[in-house]
Parts: structure tokens; C-alpha cells; sequence
């Protein structure tokens, strides 16, 4: 069976075809810069080569008809006819209260997505986009919804609840959600299975670090906490985004710059973080030239960045009783070795050591925890279109 998987953002289309017999990824790229000057799509190769098709893609179903023109071609495509791919799963960033797991779609289902686009107006649109172009493009195909949020329905509700009026929870929802539920799913079960330990009779903290952050707290295989929050600012210091901030200091720099809720949130979303901090970039190995040319702002960034992940494992080892298992995952918990190394020191008192030896590995599934360490820690790589793909095909069997 072979499955397509999509991941609409606002402006860019990721997708991966599988093959679910053998797990083997067919076709895989991106159509990126949707609407604005100088949109392409880039594709890699089976030799891991890139190419890039430039061309005018204004909208996310010229777009799809796009990839799906290029997975059939001559010169680029893997299949002969679109009557090869069996269905085709989508990423799906806020399901709200609605879904606690992933789904078939259907009218109703599309339906109960477009309720949730208050809760995410930048995601679930371009997100829907992608199901409704299907819909038109290839009607026969069955589809399936995958959410990030849906993961981490299973918190207790004095978890999830905020410390605000009940009322303003019965009328608009306001809770926590949590995002990044696919990757914390995939990965945790991936350290059990790599670990050879049952999955379900564990204590596991998932940190997913990268440009966007969270950290999981699983419980006998289901999330009991997470750090984002309705939104995905909450939490931990990110690429651009600050994290936990005391709710006072936003109106505070409203009336002292004068602007508006809309202001703020892109201060919050786009300008803060890593990038705010240090005021050099977001990317971490950009931060890191600046750090060894000893600019203190971007060293002072990755103490803050360093210091929230301890922060979060040390809280969310206390909400589980103790801890199993401690997974890195992520564009930076997969790669920055020194940033497992600072979130792990001092940690011993835990049963956290990690060994500097076995931590210098980049990219791939490894234990860095040391001989003596009562806490297995662990590089897991997420896949989270594979977690997707495998949903999708669960689902129609």
C-alpha cells in the first residue's frame, strides 16, 4: 500500500510518499513560498540529491496538483498513475477537545476542523486547504486526519486547566492543548522498542527541541503533561518564540509601547526566543559561531534555552513518580550534543549521567546515558510523516 503524506503550512506544502510494505520512502520534498514571488518545489532524490522546480504556485491546490504531477513524471516520479497511491494522511495542528485520536475523513470531520480554527487561525486553514484539494483532485482517495494535539488528550484535567476563570474555559475553550503529539508518540515509542523494555510500564519525558520546542511527560505509554500550552508559545525558550513569561509583562509592554494584542503576538511568536536574546539568529549553529567569537547575548540564550529543558525534566520526573527513560529528539536534541550535555549536568542526584563518549553521535538512534546512570537517555530521530502513514493505514485496515 502506498500512502501519501501532506503537511500544509501557511506558505509551504511538505510531502512524503511510503511504502507501507517496507516502510520506504518513494518521493519526498516540499512546494515552498505558496503566494508570494519566486514559489518552488524542491525534491529529493534516491541518491539524496536536491532539485528545484521553480514555477508560479499561487495557491495550496495548485500546489498539490504540482507534487502530484511531479511523483507521476517521466523524469522526476516513482509511480505511473495516481491510481497508485492508496490514501493520503495529513498533518493536522489543533483537533481541540474534538479529537483524541487520529481519523477518517469525512464532512463532519472537516467540519469540526474549521470549529477549531480559532484555536489555531495560522494552521488548521492551510492545513484544511490540503484536505480540500485532495477532495477535488483525487475525490476516491480515502483520507485520514492526524493531529498534534491529539496525544496529549489524555492529561487530567488539573493539568490541562488554567488558572482562569471556569467560564472563560466553558465559552471559549481555554485550556491547555499541547502540540508536537505525533513526534512525542513516535519517539518514545521508538526509545521502548530500541530500549527492548514495554512500552506501557515505563516513565518517559520526550523532549522534542528545535526551532519549536516541547517536552511530554508519558505515563504507561499515554501523555499525562506537556509544556506548550493552548498555543504553541508556552513552554520552552524556542527558535523565536519566548516560552513561559509572567501573563503580567504582556500588558504591561502594551501600555508601555502602545500597541495591541495583535502586536504582542508577534513580538511573543517572531521575535523573541533565541533570536530575541541573543539578537543574532534563530538557528542554533549560527548561535554557536557567535558564542565561540564571544558574544555574551548568544552564549546567555543557550544557558536560558539549556536551562528550561533541565527546568521541565526535573518537574515533569516529579509529576511521574521518577523517570525511565529520557528521549532527545528534534533538529537540535538529535544533533547539538553540547545541548544534551548542559540539559543533563547536574542531574546525577536524579539518576541522570549522561556519557560524554556515547553522546558524540549525531543524527541517529543511540543510548548517551553512562554505564551507571539509573536513566536510560536516549537520540531517537523523529518521523513523524512514517507515524502518520502508519495511523493512515491502521485506519483502513
Amino acid at each position: 500500500m502506498k500512502i501519501l503524506v501532506l503537511n500544509c503550512g501557511s506558505s509551504s506544502i511538505k510531502y512524503k510518499l511510503l511504502d507501507m510494505s517496507t516502510n520506504a520512502t518513494l518521493a519526498q520534498g516540499g512546494v515552498e513560498k505558496i503566494g508570494l514571488t519566486g514559489s518552488f518545489l524542491k525534491l529529493t532524490l534516491p541518491n539524496g540529491d536536491k532539485v528545484i522546480l521553480e514555477g508560479e504556485i499561487l495557491e495550496h491546490q495548485t500546489g498539490i496538483e504540482y507534487i502530484l504531477g511531479v511523483i507521476t513524471s517521466e523524469k522526476y516520479g516513482c509511480i505511473k498513475s495516481l491510481s497508485e497511491i492508496d490514501a493520503v494522511g495529513h498533518r493536522v495542528v489543533h483537533g481541540g477537545e474534538k479529537f483524541n485520536s487520529s481519523v477518517l475523513i469525512n464532512d463532519e470531520v472537516i467540519q469540526k476542523i474549521i470549529e477549531c480554527i480559532d484555536l489555531a487561525p495560522l494552521h488548521n486553514p492551510p492545513n484544511l486547504n490540503g484536505i480540500l484539494a485532495i477532495k477535488e483532485l483525487m475525490p476516491n482517495v480515502p483520507q485520514v486526519g492526524v493531529f498534534d494535539t491529539a496525544f496529549h488528550q489524555t492529561m487530567p484535567d488539573y493539568a490541562y486547566m488554567y488558572g482562569l476563570p471556569y467560564s472563560l474555559y466553558e465559552k471559549y475553550a481555554i485550556r491547555r492543548y499541547g502540540f508536537h503529539g505525533t513526534s512525542h508518540r513516535y519517539v518514545s515509542e521508538k526509545a521502548c522498542q530500541f530500549l527492548n523494555i514495554p512500552y506501557e510500564k515505563q516513565r518517559i519525558i520526550t523532549c522534542h527541541i528545535g526551532n519549536g520546542a516541547s517536552i511530554a511527560a508519558i505515563k504507561n505509554g499515554v501523555s499525562i503533561d506537556t509544556s506548550m500550552g493552548m498555543t504553541p508559545v508556552e513552554g520552552l525558550l524556542m527558535g523565536t518564540r519566548c516560552g513561559d513569561v509572567d501573563a503580567g509583562v504582556l500588558t504591561y509592554i502594551m501600555e508601555k509601547e502602545n500597541v495591541g494584542s495583535q502586536a504582542v503576538s508577534t513580538i511573543v511568536n517572531k521575535y523573541s526566543g533565541v533570536l530575541g536574546v541573543s539578537g543574532v539568529s534563530s538557528d542554533m549553529r549560527e548561535i554557536e559561531t557567535a558564542v565561540s567569537e564571544g558574544n555574551g547575548r548568544a552564549e546567555l540564550s543557550l544557558k536560558i534555552y539549556a536551562y528550561k529543558i533541565k527546568k521541565y525534566i526535573g518537574a515533569y520526573s516529579a509529576v511521574l513518580g521518577g523517570l525511565d527513560v529520557l528521549v532527545f529528539t528534534g533538529g537540535v536534541g538529535e544533533n547539538q550534543m553540547s545541548m544534551r550535555k548542559a540539559a543533563c549536568e547536574g542531574m546525577e542526584f536524579m539518576g541522570i549521567q549522561i556519557d560524554d563518549a556515547a553522546n558524540n553521535t549525531r543524527g541517529k538512534e543511540a543510548i548517551v546515558s553512562h554505564s551507571e546512570s539509573k536513566v536510560k537517555i536516549t537520540v531517537i530521530p523523529t518521523d513523524e510523516e512514517l507515524m502518520i502513514a502508519q495511523d493512515t493505514l491502521s485506519l483502513l485496515n
